[in-house]
C-alpha cells in the first residue's frame, strides 16, 4: 500500500503547477531591448524600470540616464512585449475533454447569467502553465453552453487560487445568439443549409427574459431572483454583453437588440461576417473578438483566406478588434494566440497593429486597459522578453516573463519533457 501512495505522490509532484512567484520586492531594470509598446509604437533601445509591480518608467536608452536598481537584465538583441491577453477562454475550466469530472465549463439550463465562471477556475491546470511560455499571461475566463452561458472574469495566469488570480470580476455576460439557419448532416458528410423556423421565437425568448429581468430590477419585491439580479449593470455599462454570433443577418439583429434595450457596451464574439456590417458596428460602438484565425471559411464557395484577412478588413475600417480562440481543442491552442496575430501580418497587417489585436485592443474590449495591454509608465509590469519575434512561431522564444512585476516560471510539463529527452540524445552522442 505504501508503494502505491509513494507512486501517487511522485506523479502529483511531476505534473503539479509551478509555485506562483512572490510579490516583487527588488527593483528591476531591463536594458537594451526593443520594446513593442502595444499601441503601435516601438522603442529600439529601451530602458524599463519596474518597481512595486508597476512600470516606473520606460525610456529611450540612447538619451536616458540609467539609475541603480537591485536587478539588471540585459535584453540587448531581444524584444520586449506586453503580456498577451486571451479573451473568451476556458482555461482552467476543463482539463481533459474525455473526463467528465474535469469539465466545468457549462451548466444545465438555458438562461444562466448568474453562473460565475471564476469560481470554477482551476489555477493548478497544466494548460494554464503551458500557455505562459508563449507570452500569454492574462485571460478572460468565460463559460459555455445554454442561451445565456453566464458571467466571465479576467485573471492573471500565476496564482494560488482564483481569488489571487482575478483582476476583474464579473466583467460581462455571454449570450449565444440563435442561428437563422442550420446545417443537416455531419462534418464528414455535410448536408444542405435549412432555415431555422424557430429563430424569431428564440429571439423573443431572449427579449422576454431581459424584459422580466428589468422589471424585477425596477421593482421593490423582497423575493430574490438570482438570475435576474445577475443582469444588473448592462444598462449602465458596469457589465458588458458579449454576443457570440457569426452570421450577417444575426449580427444585424444582435445590434438592433442592443439599440432596443439601451445596452451600453457590447462586443461580438466570433463576428465572422462583421466586415459586411461596418457602418452598423461603427454607429453603435460595437467591438469584435474575431473567431480563430487558423480556420477554414464557413461556406464552401468563400475565399479560403478570408479568416486570415478578416482582422485587417475590420481594423482598416476603424473597428476595435481582438483575437480569440474558441473552438476545437481551444485550451491547448491558447499558446498559439501570438501566431494568429502573426498570420494577420502575413496577410497585410502592420506587425505592431497585429500585436494590438492580442494586447491593447483586447484590454480595451474587456475593460482592463487602465492597467494592462501596453508598456506605459504607471501600468502593471506584465510583460515578457523574447529572443525572437513573438508573433513568429519559428523564432518566438520567451526567456523571461513578469506578471505585476513578479518574475514567473516558464517551466511546464512540455519543457520538462524537452529537457529530459535532450539529455537522452546528448548521452547517445
Amino acid at each position: 500500500m505504501k508503494k502505491y501512495i509513494v507512486t501517487l505522490l511522485i506523479s502529483c509532484v511531476a505534473f503539479s503547477q509551478q509555485t506562483p512567484a512572490s510579490k516583487q520586492k527588488e527593483s528591476i531594470l531591463i536594458t537594451g531591448g526593443k520594446a513593442h509598446i502595444g499601441n503601435g509604437k516601438t522603442i529600439e533601445n529601451s530602458i524599463i524600470s519596474i518597481v512595486d509591480g508597476k512600470i516606473a518608467s520606460i525610456t529611450d536608452g540612447t538619451v536616458a540616464k540609467v539609475s541603480k536598481h537591485d536587478i539588471t537584465i540585459d535584453a540587448t538583441g531581444k524584444d520586449i512585449y506586453p503580456g498577451i491577453i486571451a479573451p473568451n477562454a476556458t482555461l482552467g475550466l476543463v482539463e481533459i475533454d474525455a473526463v467528465k469530472a474535469s469539465n466545468d465549463e457549462n451548466e444545465m439550463g438555458q438562461m444562466n447569467p448568474h453562473i460565475r465562471s471564476i469560481i470554477a477556475y482551476n489555477t493548478e491546470s497544466g494548460l494554464v502553465e503551458a500557455a505562459r511560455p508563449s507570452g500569454v499571461l492574462l485571460a478572460q475566463i468565460a463559460p459555455r453552453g445554454g442561451r445565456i452561458s453566464g458571467t466571465s472574469s479576467v485573471v492573471q495566469l500565476d496564482a494560488w487560487n482564483w481569488e489571487d488570480a482575478v483582476i476583474k470580476e464579473n466583467d460581462g455576460i455571454h449570450l449565444n445568439w440563435p442561428r437563422s439557419y442550420s446545417r443537416s448532416g455531419w462534418w464528414a458528410e455535410p448536408g444542405g443549409i435549412e432555415p431555422n423556423k424557430k429563430y424569431d421565437d428564440q429571439i423573443r425568448e431572449i427579449q422576454d427574459f431581459l424584459n422580466d429581468a428589468n422589471a424585477y430590477l425596477g421593482s421593490n419585491t423582497t423575493t430574490r431572483d438570482i438570475p435576474y439580479e445577475a443582469m444588473k449593470g448592462l444598462a449602465t455599462g458596469e457589465k458588458q454583453l458579449f454576443i457570440h454570433v457569426d452570421g450577417e443577418k444575426e449580427i444585424v439583429d444582435a445590434i438592433l437588440f442592443k439599440k432596443k434595450n439601451n445596452i451600453q457596451k457590447m462586443t461580438l464574439v466570433g463576428g465572422y461576417y462583421a466586415y459586411k456590417n461596418i457602418s452598423l458596428l461603427k454607429d453603435n460602438n460595437v467591438s469584435v473578438l474575431l473567431r480563430r484565425v487558423h480556420d477554414l471559411p464557413l461556406l464552401e464557395d468563400e475565399d479560403v483566406n478570408l479568416p486570415y484577412k478578416n482582422a485587417k478588413l475590420l481594423s482598416d475600417a476603424g473597428i476595435l478588434v481582438g483575437l480569440q480562440n474558441a473552438g476545437d481543442m481551444e485550451r491547448m491552442q491558447i499558446r498559439n494566440l501570438p501566431f494568429y496575430a502573426g498570420t494577420c501580418v502575413a496577410w497585410g497587417m502592420n506587425k505592431e497593429d497585429a500585436l494590438k489585436l492580442i494586447t491593447s485592443n483586447t484590454a480595451k474590449i474587456i475593460g482592463i486597459d487602465g492597467n494592462y495591454g501596453t508598456l506605459e509608465t504607471g501600468k502593471s509590469a506584465t510583460l515578457f522578453i523574447s529572443k525572437g519575434d513573438a508573433l513568429d512561431m519559428r523564432t518566438n522564444n520567451v526567456t523571461e516573463a513578469f506578471i505585476d512585476g513578479r518574475k514567473i516560471s516558464l517551466e511546464s510539463h512540455q519543457t520538462e519533457l524537452y529537457d529530459r529527452y535532450s539529455e537522452k540524445f546528448k548521452a547517445k552522442k
